[in-house]
């Protein structure tokens, strides 16, 4: 940090604001502990450190984090719902400023809002550098003990309170803790409109577009499958069929692709969505399949008996769509006998990801077949 200067009056032209390098990220820890209220944030998922300085010192420290899983004030600004927000993970685009400290000694006039405006100017790409797609959206969080002036300063928009329920391992708290001020910031003049358009456009659609499972959806699930017969040996299953589907058919309804990722999302369900979907308690512990056991039994599992209890679950207990997107494909190497090219509409309920309809058709003009 070199030698402490503490002018009075300062050149705000000459505050600069850039990640913290991998060297530096101790001392930011130990000063984040040492004079933040709520101490310092580990770097978990999307967590991007930032450092002021001014002619080479350190005078102010910022953490940006991954948005609040629910806020609904946040919510109902944007115009989400309760399964909107989660298509395309639209979460990502949206970040948490979750501490801001401006160090001993370097309280001056302004200096707060010029530290948040450079680092607002910045974020977005160095989001998108490091974690590879764009943001939309600023977020915090500000204790009601205190005004939020530097958030107004710098034209953040105050929302309301939140409910002052709290996040734990169990779910949310029961009680009320302290209630917090919530302040946005948009990083473009639409990103209030694109957050709640229907259909996010390119490049702002992150992953594929997925649901969110309710409580009564998880424990409806294992329900479907009791009638499936086990491809397993009776000896040695430690969980039973209808929960290891029912996890693995919960999981790719979030989104997950792949049976490592159906193992990841299994591994991060809590103690409640782990009883819903039926989990054998061991030592007072719920434990989930492994991704060996899914692999396993899905491969060896009578797809059409899969299919068959997925849709009546669909039926019985899926989305309702409010919406259908339209969408056309031009199968590039089908040709029929006539060497026109197909071309396939499709009609997909927006929620449900269900097909109601589609339709095969030739285009007009016809492609030349190559000759052998």
């Amino acid at each position: 940090m070199g030698t402490v200067v503490e002018p009075r009056l300062i050149d705000l032209d000459q505050v600069r604001v850039h990640p913290v390098e991998r060297h530096q990220e101790p001392l930011h820890r130990q000063l984040m502990a040492t004079h933040h209220y709520l101490g310092y944030l580990p770097k978990i998922g999307h967590t991007l450190w930032y450092v002021a300085t001014y002619y080479g010192q350190w005078v102010g420290l910022l953490i940006f984090s991954a948005a609040a899983w629910k806020c609904a004030v946040r919510d109902r600004w944007i115009g989400w719902d309760f399964h909107h927000q989660y298509d395309y993970d639209r979460l990502k685009l949206i970040a948490n400023n979750s501490r801001f400290l401006i160090l001993p000694h370097w309280h001056r006039p302004n200096l707060a809002s010029k530290i948040l405006s450079l680092c607002q100017k910045r974020l977005a790409n160095d989001w998108q550098k490091c974690f590879g797609h764009r943001l939309l959206l600023l977020e915090t969080f500000v204790d009601p003990r205190f005004h939020g002036t530097v958030y107004r300063a710098a034209n953040w928009t105050y929302l309301g309170l939140t409910r002052g329920y709290r996040r734990t391992r169990q779910g949310y708290s029961h009680t009320i803790d302290s209630r917090k001020k919530v302040f946005v910031k948009s990083l473009q003049s639409n990103a209030r409109t694109l957050l709640a358009c229907p259909v996010l456009p390119l490049p702002y659609r992150q992953g594929v577009p997925k649901m969110m499972l309710s409580a009564q959806q998880m424990r409806s699930l294992p329900d479907f499958f009791l009638d499936i017969p086990d491809p397993r040996r009776a000896q040695g299953r430690r969980h039973s069929l209808p929960t290891v589907l029912a996890i693995a058919c919960g999981a790719i309804l979030c989104g997950m692709r792949g049976y490592k990722a159906i193992a990841d999302w299994a591994q991060s369900l809590g103690p409640k969505a782990r009883e819903r979907f039926r989990c054998r308690r061991v030592n007072g512990r719920l434990l989930v399949p492994s991704e060996s056991i899914i692999r396993d039994v899905m491969i060896r599992v009578d797809p059409t008996e899969l299919d068959r209890s997925v849709q009546r679950w669909n039926q019985a207990c899926g989305q309702h769509d409010t919406a259908l997107a339209i969408d056309g494909k031009t199968m590039c190497n089908a040709l029929d006998q006539n060497g026109h090219q197909t071309h396939i509409m499709s009609v997909v309920g927006h929620h449900t990801k269900s097909c109601y309809t589609q339709k095969k058709s030739a285009l007009c003009q016809p492609r030349e077949i190559p000759k052998s």
